[in-house]
């Protein structure tokens, strides 16, 4: 199946009314993060029903497919990248790698970093040097900096913080919420596996993060706890 194919049989599945929601939820307005990205109004199950349908599509067809300007398009693109990484040998994991690393400025929402970057760029990165996702986080482009921080969830889910925390660091004082978000989220991860690590970096930094990124780490802490936190009483 061709990437063109591809494009055609999602178009058939587009939904104006829940397009609209997602241009509003995804700021594709003048000023948004998202401004003048492509919405069809395709949900993620019907997403994974279609990347289902289409298993074995080859790579160099998914390469084409990234480059969509629909949404729902880069969004099944990276699917398919996800579970080829997952099912190739090494040769095509670095081949996938490559391509990604190559293509980020197709992977400009948050909800396609996600999918994405803790499964190729985190995992690529388990056994080998974690210097990439540095030159990531110091990056001026808002996407790459998440990548950084979103792919160390990979290492997170092995009990392995080290970059998780040294990332978070170099992110503390980023202007943009998304990495906030991102940062504290990565953050709470770290406290569901270990809360003596989180909190020693808390007593160490919280004075100094963002307000959401603070809120999103101390999530799961008892009440009265996240209070002393975020009055900056601990």
């Amino acid at each position: 199946m061709t990437a063109q194919q591809i494009n055609k049989h999602i178009r058939r599945l587009a939904n104006r009314e829940k397009a609209e929601i997602l241009k509003g939820f995804f700021k594709t307005g003048p000023g948004g993060y998202g401004e003048g990205d492509t919405f069809l109004g395709i949900q993620m199950p019907t997403i994974r029903q279609v990347e289902k349908k289409f298993w074995g599509t080859p790579l160099g067809e998914i390469k084409k497919l990234m480059k969509s300007p629909i949404h729902e398009g880069r969004l099944l693109a990276l699917l398919m990248l996800v579970h080829l990484y997952a099912a190739g040998d090494g040769a095509l994991k670095q081949k996938i790698y490559d391509f990604y690393l190559k293509s980020t400025r197709y992977i400009n929402s948050w909800d396609l970093v996600d999918l994405s970057a803790p499964n190729i760029v985190g995992k690529y990165l388990s056994d080998k040097s974690r210097k990439p996702i540095y030159v990531l986080a110091k990056s001026g482009d808002l996407w790459k900096r998440r990548i950084a921080i979103m792919a160390t969830f990979h290492f997170i889910k092995r009990d392995d913080f080290t970059d998780t925390l040294k990332i978070s660091r170099l992110l503390i004082m980023d202007d943009h919420d998304l990495v906030h978000k991102a940062v504290g989220w990565m953050l709470r991860e770290i406290g569901k596996r270990s809360l003596s690590a989180l909190e020693r970096f808390l007593k160490l930094h919280y004075k100094k993060m963002p307000r959401t990124m603070l809120r999103y780490a101390i999530e799961r802490f008892p009440e009265d706890k996240r209070q002393r936190y975020l009055n900056g009483s601990i």
